[in-house]
């Protein structure tokens, strides 16, 4: 059997001395599975191919800017109280930032291993973090190049943000391959990612380690880990018939029969009294009657309230309502209660932009304790395309403030510290103003959208956007065509006002409401009964004409791509 070794980055490829671990880890790997079977070996040496490549400085620092921002977004937490990213990262970073941004340089890798795999014509390729994305991208835009062959990715950055962005913001089956396993680690810190796709020959595979220093981004670790022995290994050398529980076919529908799915969240009892709301619990009860009434099955419909509805049990509760979402699912997220916006640090370690955040319960100005899109995109952006989500956010897009003794606004106001990330001294006037923020994604994305993506400052994360898996506009077409998608999942967004505008509550009676939901609901009922299935185009026409006959200043704001406006909304 014939085994192709992709390397990453790191000192041993220069060496040249690389795949004698990655041998080493296989051969003890097999040696319990199949003793007698024998490994051919053969490696693709690419580093030349960048040594040759012509650098422009200023391009490739705009992609190492989003890249290492990217980091920060995934998880490696915020750059400010990391101090920065070690060497090795950084390491790993520039060439990568490299490969991303020299469509020249990563024709010649794609060259390179087609020509390769033509040459040596392996059954299995190995391809770990830098040669991955070689690999996957040769494979992604050459299906043929890798029918019939078991592809093992490891310590990838495949599904990294900005490296998804560069592949038109979604990755699509190998659907060619024999098999694709992803080898995971969430310990990894070299900014690396899960993978979310369905299909029946893929499947990502834990295997978590945690050694000191860049050790966690060691390909022999992942290589000999003992899930990678029992979940490639075995099936590829030992012929073992694969299990269908551990792929995606196991959770594959074994009916047509659309799957109903809604998570409502609401907070009132924030710790701090003055952010305290009064109506978050009773629209989440009022948005409950009006999906049951739709056909969503009651047990089908989760609510997480107050104390319970921290960030990791909104993010476990979103986890489950996005899982095994297939054609025709409909899922509904509900959220009632603050939002705002925190200040964000980017890869060159300085605030560059803001990010719009949902407040949990324990919220506390950090995007760990903030419910923002650059986790939220992960779970959504690569639904099915026919695949129903909806996403209903009664709060402010940014702080608010109490006005007219008891109507009360959702949206906090940070405190000073977090505030002053955002600000400069204007000595000539003697006063504090605004900074005016830079983000680098806004160069990237077509200035006709750049207010829908980025608000009206271009520096602002929106929820629901998908921000950091978008590229140029013309880069984002080439993309698409070349690998055969049309972007990311976007969602069906229905927020409670404009940017510049607050979600006020409403006092109903002696019972309190959010406007927007009050208004929602009743606008929903009174359309049911109608001869025409209710668009959402139509729905929210109606509800800000019903806030403006109570006299609400806002402006409720729908948001998804055009062809989605005309859609009917979730029910049956």
């Amino acid at each position: 059997m014939k085994v192709l070794l992709i390397h990453g980055v790191g000192h041993k490829e220069i060496s040249g001395m690389w795949d004698a671990d990655w041998k080493a880890a296989i051969a003890k790997a097999t040696a319990s599975i199949a003793a007698d079977i024998e490994l051919e070996y053969d490696g693709l040496p690419y580093d030349s191919i960048f040594a040759n490549a012509k650098l422009d400085a200023a391009i490739v620092a705009e992609a190492l800017a989003r890249l290492l921002a990217s980091g920060v977004w995934h998880g490696i937490g915020d750059i400010f109280t990391s101090r920065g990213f070690g060497d090795d990262i950084r390491w790993t970073a520039g060439m990568v930032a490299q490969w991303a941004a020299d469509e020249k340089l990563r024709a010649a890798c794609n060259a390179a291993l087609a020509q390769k795999i033509s040459a040596f014509k392996p059954d299995v390729i190995c391809a770990h973090s830098l040669g991955s994305l070689i690999a996957y991208d040769t494979f992604a835009r050459q299906p043929e190049i890798v029918a019939g062959r078991t592809f093992v990715s490891l310590g990838s950055q495949i599904g990294n943000p900005f490296v998804r962005s560069i592949f038109g913001g979604r990755l699509v089956p190998l659907e060619q391959t024999s098999f694709w396993y992803h080898l995971y680690n969430k310990n990894d810190s070299v900014l690396t990612a899960e993978i979310d796709i369905r299909a029946d020959n893929f499947e990502q595979v834990t295997t978590y380690f945690d050694i000191p220093g860049i050790a966690d981004h060691d390909p022999a670790h992942y290589l000999s880990h003992p899930n990678a022995i029992t979940n490639v290994w075995t099936p590829v050398f030992g012929k073992t018939p694969r299990s269908l529980s551990r792929a995606y076919t196991a959770v594959k529908k074994t009916t047509a029969k659309p799957q109903f799915r809604a998570l409502l969240v609401g907070i009132n009892d924030y710790p701090n009294p003055g952010d305290r709301l009064e109506g978050c619990i009773n629209d989440v009860f009022l948005m409950s009657e009006i999906l049951q009434e739709q056909g969503f099955p009651p047990e089908d419909i989760r609510v997480v309230f107050n104390e319970r509805a921290t960030a990791d049990g909104i993010r476990q509760r979103l986890e489950w309502l996005m899982d095994g979402a297939a054609k025709g699912d409909q899922r509904v997220f509900f959220y009632s209660g603050h939002g705002a916006q925190i200040p964000g640090y980017g890869g060159k370690e300085e605030v560059d932009h803001v990010d719009e955040c949902l407040v949990p319960y324990d919220f506390d100005w950090s995007k760990e304790k903030a419910i923002t899109d650059d986790w939220f995109c992960q779970l959504y952006s690569q639904l099915p395309y026919d695949t129903n989500f909806t996403a209903i956010l009664d709060c402010c897009h940014s702080g608010g403030m109490t006005r007219n003794g008891s109507v009360r606004v959702r949206g906090l106001d940070p405190p000073d510290d977090i505030r002053h990330r955002s600000l400069k001294w204007d000595a000539k006037r003697c006063m504090w103003i605004p900074r005016e923020l830079k983000l680098a994604t806004a160069k990237m994305i077509d200035k006709g959208d750049k207010a829908n993506f980025l608000g009206d400052s271009g520096a602002e994360r929106l929820l629901g956007r998908a921000v950091p898996l978008w590229t140029s506009a013309t880069g984002f077409r080439k993309a698409t065509k070349a690998y055969r998608h049309q972007g990311p999942f976007i969602p069906i967004l229905l927020e409670a006002c404009s940017e510049e505008e607050y979600s006020y509550e409403y006092r109903h009676g002696v019972t309190s409401y959010g406007a927007f939901t009050y208004c929602l609901a009743n606008v929903m009922r009174k359309l049911r009964g109608g001869a025409k299935p209710v668009t959402f185009e139509a729905l929210i026409k109606a509800v800000s004409q019903r806030l403006k006959e109570l006299k609400y200043q806002q402006t409720p704001n729908l948001v998804c791509p055009r062809d989605k406006c005309s859609h009917v909304i979730p029910g049956r």
